[in-house]
């Protein structure tokens, strides 16, 4: 008897459950669990004050990146605020075994740039964190998702998860995509197109020939932003590109353990004549480079295009935010700031690409260009690489690895009133400081921004005839 087609995501959600409360959610194992100085505290506070243990400590990595500064790392922290959630999970992680990548130490940086790079992201496996882009992960075929306080608490206790089953999704892209489009461009026009509720109560699968052929770095890009539509988390099936990208790193298996997992991996990928709750299909042709002009990422814009005429009163209200009105031309904002970083664009990959375009060419004057790598071991490729003196000579202040401007929990926020190109994931009022007013992009929009010291979208075809 043939069994029932299945997708990816009931594959590795199937082989995770636990237990089914009847009438209500289901048990979830979870393989591993990433936890950061900022949303970890309150959860061992929880469980100590009930005298509950730590479950399974050697399925916890921590590290420190969210609130941490990023210049002088090797001296003490002066702000008060991230000096105690800093020694707070060092102290938590050392009374309860559990391993901590903390400032100094060459595996440290923001949590979903060094899981992956480290080989602790694995396809078919479940992984949580109490920070919502934890569905940058899902770019293995993971069921990766973020959890508030409470379940981290959960996680801690039991290694588990109650939750109901989100529904499927299947996001179809075909077609070759046009110059200079990235990653980052493909997940800011799809939500641009579907809006920032389609996904919710989903998990997100994306699939043809796009995302087929696309890089590691690239996928991760792609499901990090998923979230940002609402799903629950996204997935890429696991393909030759994963395991090429797996083999070899640090914690990956090794030996006869990797040939009993790629077998296993060889398996996950959605059966033919699967059925999704929701699908959706793009043409790759359509897809021009993005760039956010409103306060979610939902309301962007091909690069050529000018600021749209608002429709409702949220649009009104977000234009009147970012100083902006409708029919403006994007080269005229006042663009003084660029900032490439992010659990979203901070992988080696992002900074070659801006090193290729800024190689030999300065920034613009009136531009303040913030690169900020997103682990050590971006760092330690950055100077191999010779992209440190590149950056330095074009006028890009370099910082250590943290999530920085991304979030402004630290000492990296763009001034009040003013715009800056990011290439971080969100651009909600406030998000990289208050009043700031942050414009999405890919790493390379970011990099012909702050050499041309404004967006322009000429410049970025003068690029796509030299490449």
């Amino acid at each position: 008897m043939n069994k029932q087609p299945r997708t990816l995501f009931d594959k590795v959600w199937d082989s995770h459950v636990v237990d089914t409360i009847e009438n209500g959610p289901q048990i979830l194992y979870i393989d591993k669990h990433l936890i950061h100085e900022v949303t970890s505290p309150q959860a061992f506070d929880e469980l100590r004050s009930r005298e509950i243990p730590i479950f399974r400590p050697k399925q916890i990595l921590a590290t420190v990146d969210h609130n941490v500064p990023t210049t002088n790392q090797d001296k003490p922290i002066v702000d008060p605020n991230s000096k105690l959630q800093v020694d707070q999970l060092l102290l938590n992680c050392q009374k309860n075994n559990i391993t901590l990548y903390q400032l100094g130490h060459p595996y440290q940086g923001i949590v979903h740039i060094i899981a992956p790079e480290l080989g602790l992201t694995l396809p078919g496996t479940t992984m949580v964190c109490g920070d919502s882009h934890t569905s940058t992960h899902g770019a293995f075929g993971s069921i990766a998702f973020g959890i508030g306080t409470s379940q981290v608490a959960q996680v801690f206790a039991s290694q588990c998860v109650l939750m109901n089953k989100p529904k499927s999704m299947r996001i179809t892209v075909n077609g070759k995509l046009n110059p200079n489009v990235q990653a980052k461009d493909v997940i800011l026009y799809i939500i641009s197109e579907l809006g920032t509720d389609v996904g919710t109560g989903y998990f997100c699968e994306y699939a043809g020939e796009v995302f087929q052929n696309m890089s590691m770095e690239a996928r991760m890009t792609v499901c990090n932003m998923s979230i940002e539509m609402g799903a629950r988390g996204g997935m890429i099936a696991p393909d030759q590109v994963t395991y090429d990208y797996l083999k070899d790193k640090t914690f990956s298996p090794k030996a006869q353990q990797w040939d009993n997992k790629l077998a296993y991996w060889k398996t996950l990928p959605t059966d033919k004549d699967a059925i999704f709750d929701k699908e959706y299909f793009f043409d790759a042709t359509k897809i021009h480079p993005m760039i956010t002009y409103g306060t979610n990422p939902s309301m962007a814009i091909n690069i050529h295009q000018k600021v749209p005429m608002p429709l409702d009163t949220t649009q009104a209200k977000a234009l009147d935010y970012m100083g902006l009105k409708g029919g403006e031309s994007l080269d005229s904002i006042g663009v003084n700031y660029v900032f490439i970083g992010s659990c979203t664009n901070a992988r080696i990959e992002d900074f070659r690409t801006v090193a290729s375009y800024i190689k030999g060419k300065q920034i613009a004057s009136n531009i303040k260009a913030l690169i900020v790598p997103g682990s050590q071991q971006v760092v330690k490729q950055i100077q191999q690489e010779g992209l440190e003196e590149i950056f330095h000579q074009a006028g890009f202040k370099i910082r250590q690895p943290g999530c920085s401007a991304c979030l402004a929990m630290n000492d990296d926020k763009i001034p009040s009133g003013e715009y800056c190109v990011s290439t971080s994931n969100r651009n909600f009022e406030g998000r990289q400081g208050q009043g700031a007013r942050t414009l999405l992009a890919s790493p390379l929009t970011a990099a012909i921004v702050a050499v041309e010291g404004k967006i322009s979208y000429h410049n970025l075809q003068q690029h796509a005839s030299t490449n």
